[in-house]
């Protein structure tokens, strides 16, 4: 009997993963018209008198309230010029990611048939790595200077744990990210659930339109970090509930489970070998749990409460 159902499993993954094969050979036909607009080099490039010429072609980029001497004194400036010299060098072969959005755009194209793809324009925006993308209907912009690689001397005073994401690789799974909050719905109810199940609408997401990314991109964590997210989901999940986080208003819950932090925060001694942010990684496995076993279009999921997520996922840890 054991050998019957195993090898009914094998069949139903090996099923499955033609299925899915046969999906993204389906999407990578899908046709999107888009170039990247490098203004971060036209910017050097452009000499102070000729500013006027930069600005027409990218009046969204200039505010009308900071004067063209101010502007012209930046083109000039040794730190500005270095920057822009250190993102040229870093970026001067934009391929590989220009596929990588491409495939994103056409899997956003296959399951919103609403999108269309925007101008896409890559520029320099002094180091605020908080700001890792600005998403619009009609305009992304990518800032070079916050993925200059994790180790970069423009980000030694910033923590690793996010420099350890300013990095190339991170760009495409940062735009997913950015796309996905055009599309989720959020209850106003300030609980740790809300919160993990938003998130974790975030990374399903990306599942579907970034599948050619690893789990570690998708989340930002490194390998290592994963791989304890995965060992000890089990025992993370016991927590929460042990301790009645689920449903919590308590407004420190975010802090120690949901936002960017070097670890997570239990107050066990396995604090610092955790990564931070678990509560993203077990809402994710949540809105997994939900899809499998509930028939709901990706587009729709996201528009669902979290506490009907959670119900009806049938979510259960790994023993």
């Amino acid at each position: 009997m054991k050998k019957i159902c195993c090898i009914l499993f094998l069949l139903l993954v090996a099923y499955s993963c033609k299925k899915e094969d046969q999906l993204e050979k389906e999407i990578s036909k899908i046709d999107v018209d888009f170039v990247v607009e490098r203004f971060d080099r036209a910017f050097s490039e452009t000499r102070p008198e000729n500013l006027g010429q930069l600005k027409t072609t990218f009046p969204f980029l200039f505010s009308k309230y900071v004067p063209d001497s101010i502007v012209k004194a930046r083109m000039t400036d040794s730190l500005q010029i270095e920057l822009l010299e250190e993102v040229n060098k870093k970026f001067d072969n934009f391929l590989e990611i220009e596929d990588e959005i491409t495939r994103l755009f056409q899997h956003l194209k296959y399951y919103d048939v609403t999108f269309s793809e925007p101008r896409v324009i890559t520029l320099t925006n002094g180091v605020k790595y908080r700001d890792k993308a600005i998403v619009t209907d009609t305009i992304v912009l990518i800032p070079l200077d916050n993925y200059l690689g994790s180790d970069h001397k423009y980000y030694a005073s910033i923590p690793k744990y996010i420099t350890q994401n300013m990095k190339p690789s991170q760009i495409v799974s940062n735009l997913a990210s950015d796309y996905a909050k055009r599309y989720i719905s959020q209850s106003q109810t300030k609980t740790l659930l809300n919160d993990m199940i938003y998130f974790g609408k975030q990374l399903y997401f990306k599942d579907k339109m970034i599948p050619f990314k690893t789990d570690e991109e998708k989340i930002g964590y490194t390998e290592q970090q994963l791989e304890f997210a995965e060992n000890n989901e089990g025992q993370i999940w016991t927590n929460f509930i042990e301790n009645e986080y689920l449903f919590s208003t308590d407004s420190s819950l975010p802090g120690r489970f949901i936002i960017d932090a070097p670890f997570s925060k239990f107050y066990l001694q396995l604090d610092r070998e955790s990564p931070g942010r678990l509560g993203q990684y077990m809402g994710w496995q949540i809105v997994k749990a939900y899809m499998n076993n509930n028939d709901v279009s990706l587009l729709d999921m996201m528009k669902k409460d979290a506490v009907e997520i959670f119900n009806k996922s049938n979510y259960k840890p790994p023993k």
